[in-house]
């Protein structure tokens, strides 16, 4: 039985946010939402080829190769769901995320569950959105919302998401994080691609991964 289960929405959002907690709770699991490979195309869409990628690139099979590397500097496993990332296409409904992540989480049996405050992204509003249903479904588990990095910087963005949450009837309580360690910081410089594309101008740069953490305990 892990001790954690975090959910990302894409393949850096657990180390960005939550990879210091991470460290303490090995083995770890993070499952990612948004991991499925879409149809290869002859386009690709702006974030991707600010990431460094071509046409015709396996671009999902390159970052599922970074998060495994990143994660394995953990000491945590991944499971990478079939979704598609809202930039290739429609997503899907809460509730059809919420059914898989429930199987994910019924076999895992972790103590903790760790969601993302769902901030700013359709996706990670979704993901978050997802997560709720179970946290409703399931609360005697011990559930706790991680604030992403760069997102959280966004003028409100953090308030929407707290807000969000006492909409759902839930009390957030603020947790202080720890300030990175050597292992996230080597971690998140596994996502080579992401990085390249977060340091393009214009984009906010990725410091703010690397500063100390907070999370959210969620409580009804």
């Amino acid at each position: 039985m892990p001790p954690l289960v975090a959910i990302s929405p894409h393949l850096d959002d657990a180390v960005f946010g939550c990879g210091a907690l991470l460290t303490t709770q090995a083995p770890s699991v993070v499952v990612t939402v948004f991991a499925g490979r879409p149809p290869r195309r002859a386009c690709l869409p702006p974030w991707d080829e600010a990431a460094g990628f071509r046409p015709g690139d396996d671009v999902v099979g390159a970052r599922r190769a970074e998060d495994r590397a990143a994660l394995e500097t953990l000491g945590a496993r991944p499971v990478w769901l079939n979704f598609l990332d809202a930039q290739y296409g429609d997503s899907p409904r809460a509730d059809t995320i919420a059914a898989v992540l429930e199987r994910v989480l019924a076999a895992a049996d972790p103590a903790t569950v760790c969601v993302p405050l769902g901030l700013f992204h359709s996706d990670h509003e979704l993901a978050l959105a997802a997560a709720l249903v179970l946290v409703q479904r399931f609360p005697s588990r011990r559930w706790l919302a991680y604030e992403e990095p760069m997102y959280r910087r966004i003028p409100h963005a953090l308030d929407a998401g707290l807000t969000s949450l006492r909409d759902a009837g839930l009390e957030p309580t603020a947790i202080a994080g720890a300030a990175a360690p050597e292992s996230k910081c080597r971690a998140v410089a596994c996502y080579a691609s992401q990085l390249r594309a977060l340091a393009t101008p214009g984009r906010a740069g990725h410091a703010d991964a690397l500063t100390p953490e907070r999370y959210w305990a969620l409580t009804a």
